[in-house]
């Protein structure tokens, strides 16, 4: 995997043109928060190989971030491969219409609507998306810090614009923060947040989650197309709320 860098061109939305003239590969347009992937048209298994370039904002966020708080993160570790995850995915019981994900290495769960397929895409620890419905999807990333809680960074309205304005949209597309909320889950603290990013063709309206634990600083999205906001807001929220940190 490619070195984390810190370069502008990094926070523009990368969009993957097609490499092979197979006929079996389509190109999807991915979310606004991670790049464009492909997949298999027919018979794809549930976990689907995609291409992408590494993804480098959330580490440049913090470390722009910090220095503007007059705080220092702890130095950017090489990302591991996904294929190292030491994770199992399983069927979620107590929330019907949801499967859940725990991954044990990195001390980190969450659950996402049932038919959502999971993709990897390099710099991402974690992607699950609709394959029809391209912008709906949810995404964690992991980046490694020396802080040890969400409320060293700032307030929560203040560490959401930043994360979305610098790692989550890119420059071209307008920006609005909904609301930004501190929450309390088993003595850690969680920041969550609305958001829509409104491109020339469509707006995606999201939801996340960041929370300092594990010597890293973990960070989810999930979120849809604008049009289909009020069908899946509810399952979205679900999404959110049951994100969870544990010890690694």
């Amino acid at each position: 995997m490619a070195a984390l860098q810190n370069s502008p061109a990094l926070q523009k939305r990368l969009l993957l043109s097609a490499t092979s003239s197979s006929s079996n590969k389509v190109a999807l347009q991915g979310p606004a928060c991670f790049p464009g992937f492909y997949y298999r048209r027919r018979n794809f298994p549930p976990q689907t190989r995609a291409e992408a370039s590494p993804s480098t904002q959330q580490a440049c966020f913090l470390e722009r971030f910090g220095r503007r708080q007059a705080v220092v993160l702890g130095a950017i570790a090489p990302c591991l491969s996904l294929s190292q995850a030491n994770y199992a995915s399983f069927a979620a019981e107590a929330i019907k219409g949801f499967l859940a994900v725990s991954d044990k290495k990195d001390g980190y769960s969450f659950v996402y609507p049932f038919g959502w397929q999971e993709v990897i895409v390099q710099g991402q620890d974690k992607v699950f998306k609709d394959v029809i419905e391209p912008l709906e999807s949810v995404s964690i990333n992991t980046i490694p810090t020396s802080k040890q809680d969400i409320r060293e960074l700032g307030p929560p309205q203040e560490v959401a614009n930043a994360l979305i304005r610098k790692v989550l949209a890119p420059p071209s597309q307008k920006v609005k923060l909904v609301e930004a909320l501190e929450r309390d889950v088993d003595g850690k603290a969680y920041y969550t947040f609305e958001f829509t990013a409104q491109a020339p063709n469509f707006t995606r309206h999201a939801l996340g989650a960041i929370t300092i634990g594990n010597g890293k600083c973990y960070t989810l999205t999930t979120g849809a197309n604008e049009r289909r906001w009020e069908k899946m807001k509810d399952k979205l929220h679900t999404v959110v709320e049951s994100f969870k940190i544990s010890a690694a």
